[in-house]
This record gives structure tokens, C-alpha cells and sequence, in this order.
């Protein structure tokens, strides 16, 4: 299903899908599942090379390199493509983990605001540029669910994405707006997180996990596909973690 070419469903056929976050992880693998699904791209992300490298597989419509926290540069690219379009995907920003004896409160601040005003951002610029039925659809986690020192702002962002998401829904509607919560995905950023613990991660959830294997960025592109099909969907979160919270820590 993933392999870049045109799909014979075509589920997504006719449609152009924004990512943002789009050259690696979980946001390539949806790009390249919207290219077999028969969908044309529109692919941003923060370092050019691995855009490059993105662009020479799909062959998207149009690229921009620039960091999506930006929120000015963020609503201006999304205002300044041509013509309507069906669906944004924002999978931009990592998770900071900080302890309270060694957080910046003001760094703390941007990295919530940043995360909230990406969204906001993105939805302002959705009204005139997103179609009736069409969607915006964030990435976020499951982890800071659960407090542990050092989860203090990750676990703010956790609980405030699906408030927000659900008010977003309400007002731009008719587009849709919705919340993917992954949990584990093993990613090229969960990669540099764990450094030399991550195959210890890995063996350890294909141990405990209820489905027996890891999450992987394709697991969450298909739900993600999912969600711009289905028109019925919005102001929703939706869990994707292999079972992960279901277990006792």
C-alpha cells in the first residue's frame, strides 16, 4: 500500500493533501500512503535535504522548506497555495522532557505556546484555503497522559491538543478537524530520543503489547488516511498505541 505509486482505489483521488512535516517519520509514510490512495501532495518541512529526498520519491505538487513553528510563515505558505485544498496534516514539533529543577519557565512557555499557536495557525488559514468536508488532522501523543517528573509540559500540551481540537472543529466547520494520539511509533525521532536504549524499547513492547509487535509510522498514516476519507469524523482524538496505556507501568 505504501510504496508511492498511484493506488487502484484511488480513495483520495483528485484530492491535494498539505504535509507539514512531510520528509520523515510518520508524516513521509502518510505521503507516500496519500500518493497510493491517488492523492497529490504538498509536502513542507524544516530541513531541505530530506525534503529534497522526499520530492525525488513523490513528486508532489510543490514543496517550502521552513520551520513550522513559525506560525506566520506557516499561515502565510498554507494562504499563498494555489486554489482550494482537501486536507492538511501537521505532524511538525518533538516532545520536550524536562525536569523541574532544570526547566526555563520561559522556555516552557514557548514550547506549550508554540504547539497550540501551530494549530491555531493552521486552522485561521484553513477558512479560506480548506474545502467544505475537508480536514485538518495533528499528530500528538499518548505518553503524557500518565505524570512522571520531567512530564510537566508534555503532559500540559497532551491534555490541551484534543480541548482545542474539539473547539477548532467547531469553528471551522464545515472542515473538519481532528486529533491523532499516537503512542510509541518507532520513528526516526523516537530513534534519536532513545539513542543506544532504543532496540531495548523495542523489544520490550513487542513483549508486553496486546497486539505483540512495535507501532510503526504506517500504522499511523493508515488511520490517518482514514480520517480524510471518512467526512463523518471531526472534534475527535484518536488513540493509536498498540494497546500501550492499557498496561500497568
Amino acid at each position: 500500500m505504501a510504496d508511492g505509486s498511484s493506488g487502484a482505489h484511488g480513495e483520495l483521488a483528485g484530492q491535494t493533501v498539505v504535509v507539514v512535516g512531510g520528509s520523515a517519520g510518520i508524516g513521509l509514510e502518510t505521503a507516500r500512503q496519500v500518493r497510493a490512495a491517488g492523492g497529490d501532495l504538498v509536502l513542507a518541512a524544516r530541513d531541505p535535504e530530506r525534503l529534497q529526498r522526499a520530492a525525488d520519491e513523490l513528486h508532489p505538487l510543490s514543496t517550502a522548506a521552513f520551520d513550522a513553528l513559525d506560525t506566520a510563515r506557516l499561515e502565510r505558505f498554507l494562504g499563498e497555495l494555489p486554489g482550494q485544498i482537501d486536507h492538511v496534516l501537521v505532524t511538525a514539533g518533538s516532545p520536550s522532557y524536562t525536569p523541574l529543577a532544570e526547566l526555563d519557565p520561559a522556555d516552557a512557555a514557548r514550547d506549550f505556546g508554540a504547539r497550540m499557536a501551530m494549530m491555531l495557525a493552521v486552522a485561521r488559514a484553513a477558512r479560506e484555503k480548506v474545502r467544505p468536508g475537508g480536514t485538518l488532522l495533528f499528530i500528538g501523543g499518548t505518553g503524557g497522559r500518565r505524570p512522571a517528573p520531567g512530564m510537566a509540559v508534555v503532559g500540559a500540551v497532551t491534555a490541551a491538543s484534543p480541548a482545542l481540537t474539539a473547539n477548532l472543529a467547531l469553528e471551522v466547520a464545515p472542515v473538519r478537524v481532528n486529533l491523532i494520539a499516537a503512542g510509541f511509533v518507532d520513528t526516526p525521532l523516537s530513534a534519536a530520543l532513545l539513542g543506544d536504549r532504543l532496540e531495548a524499547r523495542r523489544e520490550e513492547l513487542r513483549r508486553t503489547l496486546p497486539i505483540g509487535r512495535v507501532v510503526g509510522p504506517a500504522d499511523v498514516a493508515a488511520l490517518a488516511v482514514h480520517i480524510m476519507v471518512n467526512d463523518a469524523l471531526t472534534g475527535a482524538t484518536y488513540d493509536i498505541d498498540g494497546g500501550q496505556q492499557l498496561l500497568a507501568h
